[in-house]
This record gives structure tokens, sequence and C-alpha cells, in this order.
């Protein structure tokens, strides 16, 4: 059951990725761009967890999942964030951070053994350094960065905003409480990426209509 639900929303992810990287071909807003490729490294998270549970969990399953859910997906979510915030450079500052995590991932030792079923915590697995200390500044520093742009532009994208904020607790909450298990992990996961797909699609501030033939009120004096 655990090994369904991950793989459901890995497949619900991947769904949300695809649709956000045809906004992007047809807009080419670049945070489009960057949430798409967020997205995707969030199915492959929930992918490696399927496969960890159905396969019993091992180093490489556990590298997979360790990449791509905890050293790729807030940073790029930030990086999207940024973007849609005016800030450039961001781009350029993803793609280092995201070839640094790549790079961590591939290098870093996994030891200890594993137990058949139940998300390996990364205590018992990986040294502090760097994996550790990494994917905790990211993940930490990211998660401000997305609030914050969120919280600023509170007033004009109000439901979206909220929607993003929620995701990132829901993702949060699914993938930080090991008590969950993994079929928690994989609902909060599900969870976390439809509101957070949901927060990038939202329309800004519904416009006040008038009823059709009503003329328009002069303000008061």
């Amino acid at each position: 059951m655990n090994a369904l639900l991950a793989f459901a929303a890995a497949l619900l992810a991947l769904r949300l990725a695809g649709l956000l990287a045809r906004r992007w071909r047809a807009t080419r807003r670049p945070e489009l761009a960057v949430w798409a490729w967020s997205l995707a490294a969030y199915a492959v998270a929930a992918a490696a967890i399927a496969w960890g549970e159905a396969a019993q969990w091992d180093a490489r399953a556990f590298r997979v999942y360790y990449a791509a859910g905890a050293l790729l997906t807030v940073p790029l979510l930030a990086v999207g964030s940024l973007l849609l915030a005016g800030v450039r450079r961001a781009g350029a500052i993803g793609c280092v951070v995201a070839g640094l995590g790549l790079g961590v991932a591939l290098a870093m030792p996994v030891h200890g053994a594993f137990a058949a079923h139940g998300i390996p915590p990364a205590q018992d697995h990986l040294q502090f350094l760097p994996a550790r200390l990494l994917a905790i500044l990211c993940n930490a520093g990211g998660t401000l960065v997305v609030v914050a742009v969120a919280l600023r532009s509170l007033g004009r994208r109000p439901v979206g905003n909220v929607l993003i904020i929620l995701g990132v607790a829901a993702a949060a909450l699914g993938s930080g409480l090991a008590g969950l298990g993994a079929g928690g992990a994989a609902i909060g996961i599900a969870v976390g990426v439809a509101l957070l797909y949901g927060g990038f699609v939202a329309p800004g501030r519904i416009p006040f209509s008038r009823p059709a033939g009503a003329r328009p009120q002069r303000p008061s004096p």
C-alpha cells in the first residue's frame, strides 16, 4: 500500500510538472520552467519512495530519494519564487545550487543497514558533512524564501500564495516526520504538490465586476 501511495504521488507530481512546462512554453515565464523542474524532482523523490517500499530500501533508492527530495525540490521552488519577484540572477544561483546538490548526492558515502520498509532516517546513513548540512541549509533557506515571497505578494495573489504556503507546509510535514512512515510521506507529498500547483496557477486578485447596465458610482468627496 505504501508503494502504491508513493507511486500515485509521483504520477501526480509528474503530471503537474508537465502542465507547468506547457504553461511555460505558452508564456515563456522563467519561474514556470523552474517550478516545473522542481515538481519533476518532487516526482522523482516520490518514485524513489515507491522503489524503496516495493523492492526494499538500499543505498541506491535512498541516494535518489535524498538527491531529489532533500537537495533539489525546495531550492528550485525558492529559485522560482525569486524569479517571480524579479530577481533575474536567481536562475544562475539555482543552477549552481542544483549542480552542487547533484554532485554531493553522487559522491556522498552511504553507510549502515537499511530496514525493509519506512523512509530511512538520514542521520543513520549519512555523515553530517557535507550532505546533511547542505540539505538543512537548502531546505531552511529555500522555505524561508518561498514563504517570504508569498507573504510579500499576498495582497496581489491572496489565494495563490496561501496555497503555496500550505503546500510547502504539507510537503515538509509529509517528508519531515518519520513517524508518519512512507505512506504518510506519500500522502503529504501528494497533498503538497496539489496545493503548490494550485498556488502557481491561481490568478491574481479577482477584480470587482458590476452588473450589466449599472452605472459606475462617483467616489464620495
